[in-house]
């Protein structure tokens, strides 16, 4: 897990850190003797999320980040920024990939408080559950509608304050890797995306591929690797099918999908571990649940609870 905080009113310092901390960057003020900047970062290896709040007018121009950049505004303003044809003004509540990764952008921050999530774009085609090129990526910079944006934006406070909050917790791979995937799934439900939809008609090739051998490789392959960063195109791979085959075949012999069925899966060898704990020894609850990757012990506990018809701290009790 990564965690900084960065503080300085030197403009030349702030380029420089900025060049470090994103991609390569100019950056200019009319009030270099009043340029303070303050900016916290908290990060798991694809995901991070900084706090930043530069209270003066910064212009700016920054070469492709290779990265999926989301900005949540909460005070001042953005203006004129641009890249590749796009010029917009974002203020308060506005939710807004800056750019695409491969390309560059500029503009003007004034007096401005807001939220910088980054992501790895690959992290879209794996929750889409697409493989091979091209990948998936998001082609508008604003959401659907407010509505989604906010939804978003809850996400995002909640990976912050919840999951990267707690190094524990953030440093646990499966909390991890669901943390990740479910940012990007959010991402690509308020985004405009090149990703098919998961209830696509399936084909005729999707309707063989849907055999019983094929759910079994896929079974097996999940029942293997619970205890590792799984993806529906790896799940996919292992059963030598498109992932669409894969979805469609467990609609068709399960009424489930893979990741839904993944978290069945993890949620047993929980209650396993919960069973088998010493709560005596220090074992707790919310350990168990972040080693299979439950990073929210309230939804933890009401899957358990909807499951297993009982508190998982009774399970873990012996009660």
């Amino acid at each position: 897990m990564e965690k900084l905080t960065f503080e300085s009113d030197d403009l030349g310092v702030t380029e420089d850190f900025l060049s470090r901390a994103y991609a390569r960057m100019r950056i200019g003020s009319t009030t270099p003797d009043a340029s303070r900047a303050l900016i916290t970062r908290t990060g798991i290896d694809a995901v991070s999320i900084d706090e930043t709040d530069l209270s003066f007018e910064m212009s700016y121009s920054v070469t492709p980040l290779g990265k999926i950049c989301l900005c949540v505004m909460h005070d001042g303003t953005v203006r004129d920024h641009g890249f590749q044809g796009v010029q917009d003004d974002f203020g308060p509540g506005d939710v807004v990939m800056f750019a695409p990764p491969d390309r560059p952008y500029a503009g003007r921050i004034c007096n401005a408080r807001y939220t910088i999530t980054m992501l790895e774009p690959a992290l879209l085609s794996q929750v889409a559950g697409e493989r091979g090129e091209p990948p998936v990526r998001l082609t508008g910079h604003r959401p659907h509608t407010t509505a989604v944006a906010q939804q978003l934006g809850r996400t995002i406070a909640y990976l912050r304050d919840q999951v990267l909050a707690d190094p524990a917790v953030a440093d646990q791979p499966l909390v991890a890797s669901t943390a990740a995937q479910h940012l990007a799934a959010s991402v690509l439900s308020a985004f405009p995306n090149t990703a098919l939809p998961d209830d696509a008609g399936a084909d005729g090739r999707d309707e063989r591929d849907a055999h019983p051998l094929i759910l079994r490789r896929a079974l097996a392959y999940i029942d293997d690797h619970a205890d590792q960063p799984v993806t529906v195109s790896e799940i996919a791979g292992a059963a030598h099918v498109t992932t669409r085959a894969l979805q469609y075949a467990f609609r068709r012999h399960l009424d489930t999908t893979p990741l839904a069925h993944l978290r069945r899966v993890r949620l047993a060898q929980a209650h396993r571990d919960l069973v088998a704990g010493d709560p005596t020894a220090g074992i707790t609850v919310t350990e168990i649940a972040a080693r299979w990757g439950f990073h929210h012990p309230g939804r933890f506990a009401s899957l358990y609870r909807g499951t297993y018809r009982r508190a998982p701290h009774q399970t873990l009790n012996g009660s």
